[in-house]
C-alpha cells in the first residue's frame, strides 16, 4: 500500500485527498497541509515508487505501469481509510490519475480541484516526450528530469518550483524514472478521451497565467464542459501551490465550501 499521512478533523465529515506528480512526493503540499487540517480531514500521500511509497517486490518484476494500476493504488488507500468520498486536490501528472479514478469510481469523488493541470500536450510537449524516449535508457535521468523541469518552468520566477520538484526527483531510482515514462506511450488516448467527456463532477481548474504548455487546452475545455470553472493566478507557473499558496489555498477552500 502507499505511504500515506491523514490529518482528523474533530467536527467536520469532509475529506480533502491530496495527489501530487511524477517525481514529486506529498512532500510539496507542505504550503497546504496546515490551512486545510484546520478546516476539513486530509489525507496526503506519495504515489508508487515516490516518497516514501517504495516499489512493490511486484513492481520489481513488472516494469510497466499503467493510469488504472496507479489510480487503483489510490483507491486502495482511500478504501482501507474508508472514506466513503472525498475532495481531490491535484497537480500536474497527479491531475490526470485523479480524473482517471473519478472516471471509473465517480460516486467516490466529490469535487476536483486540478492545479497546473494536463489535459492535452502540445506540439512543444510532444517533442520533449520523444526526445526523452529516444534518451531515457542511455542518459542518467536527473539530466533529463531539469531539461524537463526548465522548459515546463522556464522564468526565474518558477525556480523555487523548479528546484523543489529537481530535490524531490533525486529520490527517484533511474529504473523508477524509466517505468514511469512509459505511461507516455498511452497518455494521449486517455487526454482525448478526458477532453471530449464532460464527466459532470464539480472541477475546478488552478492554472498559473503562465503555464504556457498546458493552460490553452484547459480554456479550452471549460468552454465545453458545464460543471468546470477556471481561475488563473497572474505571474504564475505551472505549480501554483507552490508559488502562489495563499491564493491557491483560500480559492480552493471556497470552492470546497461551496460544494459540501
Amino acid at each position: 500500500m502507499l505511504n500515506y499521512s491523514t490529518y482528523l478533523h474533530p467536527k467536520s465529515t469532509e475529506w480533502v485527498t491530496f495527489v501530487h506528480g511524477a517525481g514529486g512526493s506529498s512532500s510539496i503540499w507542505y504550503k497546504q497541509i496546515r490551512v486545510f487540517k484546520s478546516e476539513f480531514s486530509v489525507l496526503i500521500l506519495d504515489l508508487r515508487g515516490h516518497g516514501n511509497s517504495k516499489p512493490s517486490l511486484k513492481d520489481t518484476f513488472n516494469s510497466k505501469y499503467t493510469f488504472d494500476s496507479l489510480t487503483n493504488d489510490i483507491l486502495e488507500v482511500i478504501n482501507h481509510l474508508k472514506i466513503e468520498t472525498s475532495h481531490f486536490v491535484g497537480i500536474s501528472l497527479g491531475t490526470i490519475l485523479i480524473r482517471n479514478l473519478a472516471e471509473n469510481h465517480p460516486k467516490r469523488v466529490k469535487s476536483m480541484i486540478l492545479g497546473g493541470a494536463i489535459m492535452k500536450l502540445n506540439i512543444r510537449s510532444q517533442i520533449l516526450i520523444k526526445v526523452g524516449i529516444v534518451f531515457k535508457s542511455v542518459v542518467p535521468y536527473m539530466y533529463l528530469y531539469k531539461l524537463f523541469a526548465f522548459i515546463i518552468m522556464p522564468k526565474k520566477n518558477h525556480k523555487k518550483s523548479r528546484l523543489l520538484f529537481v530535490n524531490e526527483a533525486k529520490k527517484l531510482y533511474q529504473k523508477e524514472f524509466i517505468r514511469w515514462f512509459k505511461l507516455t506511450s498511452e497518455i494521449n488516448p486517455l487526454l482525448r478521451f478526458f477532453r471530449a467527456k464532460d464527466i459532470k463532477i464539480p472541477t475546478l481548474y488552478v492554472m498559473g497565467a503562465e503555464d504556457h504548455l498546458f493552460l490553452p487546452s484547459i480554456r479550452n475545455i471549460v468552454k465545453n464542459h458545464t460543471t468546470s470553472i477556471l481561475y488563473v493566478v497572474e505571474k504564475c507557473g505551472h505549480v501554483v501551490n507552490v508559488e502562489q499558496p495563499e491564493l491557491f489555498n483560500t480559492t480552493t477552500i471556497n470552492f470546497i465550501n461551496n460544494k459540501c
